[in-house]
């Protein structure tokens, strides 16, 4: 029996996807067998009519063993794009979501509304995994300088190839701490996507998070608030007067961030941004002058 052609594999294995009830098949067939063959999008495309080799065919068939048992395309690919990104992920990240460019977009209109985008802004971003967030803003504001924490040094290493990567290592800078608790302000922006899954959700959560998303990036705790009880003061501490903290919240967690940022003197500087769900994602607040 001869091989099967590039243009077929990639059909058989988008039908077995299918039949697996997995939702982006089509999508996620082009990209594994890309990814099996060392092919883009056009690559596929030139090569649609050649036949792969044994070793292609194993190594496209490991790839859908895999995901076909719960392990998400990324990880296999072992990196993600956000906010036009290609980041690099490891077992010590989360993958970035796109529900998580709502920080970005909420942080961007706070300054945008301000007049300092193109100011040297200090930005840090807790708990940074992927180094996702402060990357993409430093991508948009090209007089910032950008730190970001976490207490895994192996997600910082994480963070700093991905800086390099997208050339902005001159202006990311990684400090292993807890949240801000190694940081010296002042800073003109502060954000941070926490663990905010309640500790008893975390068996319910979709197999390709729960088994692959690292626990401690997920775990918030009893009711999920606990990282933001930490980090909210010690960013209170340290932003410059009139400057805000966007942070990442769960469905219904909105409020209680607020209520918590206002125990720490930070203001509500605008409305919680909803993500495409139509769910409160993005929460701000500002310091108050003195």
């Amino acid at each position: 029996m001869s091989a099967p052609t590039v243009e077929a594999a990639r059909r058989a294995l988008a039908a077995r996807l299918k039949t697996a009830a997995v939702e982006s098949a089509e999508l996620d067939a082009r990209l594994l067998t890309g990814h099996a063959l060392g092919l883009d999008l056009t690559g596929l495309i030139s090569a649609a009519r050649r036949q792969l080799t044994p070793d292609e065919s194993a190594r496209l068939e490991e790839f859908a063993r895999r995901h076909l048992a719960g392990e998400p395309v990324a990880r296999i690919l072992g990196e993600k794009e956000f906010w036009g990104l290609p980041l690099q992920l490891s077992s010590a990240t989360l993958v970035p979501r796109p529900d998580t460019e709502t920080v970005v977009e909420l942080a961007l209109e706070l300054l945008r509304a301000n007049g300092d985008l193109d100011r040297p802004l200090r930005i840090a971003d807790l708990g940074t995994g992927t180094g996702a967030i402060l990357l993409a803003l430093l991508s948009e504001l090209p007089a910032a300088q950008g730190f970001g924490t976490d207490i895994s040094q192996a997600a910082l290493q994480t963070a700093e190839a991905n800086a390099a990567r997208a050339g902005l290592s001159d202006r990311a800078t990684f400090i292993a701490c807890d949240y801000a608790s190694g940081l010296i302000g002042p800073f003109d922006l502060i954000v941070s996507n926490p663990p905010y899954i309640r500790t008893a959700d975390i068996d319910g959560l979709a197999a390709e998070v729960r088994n692959h998303d690292p626990p401690a990036a997920l775990d918030g705790g009893a009711d999920g608030l606990d990282a933001y009880r930490a980090l909210i003061p010690q960013a209170a501490r340290l932003l410059a007067a009139g400057a805000p903290l966007v942070v990442e919240a769960g469905e219904g967690q909105s409020g209680p961030i607020q209520a918590l940022m206002a125990t720490a003197g930070l203001m509500p500087v605008t409305a919680p941004k909803a993500d495409l769900a139509g769910i409160p994602r993005a929460v701000a607040g500002h310091k108050m002058a003195r």
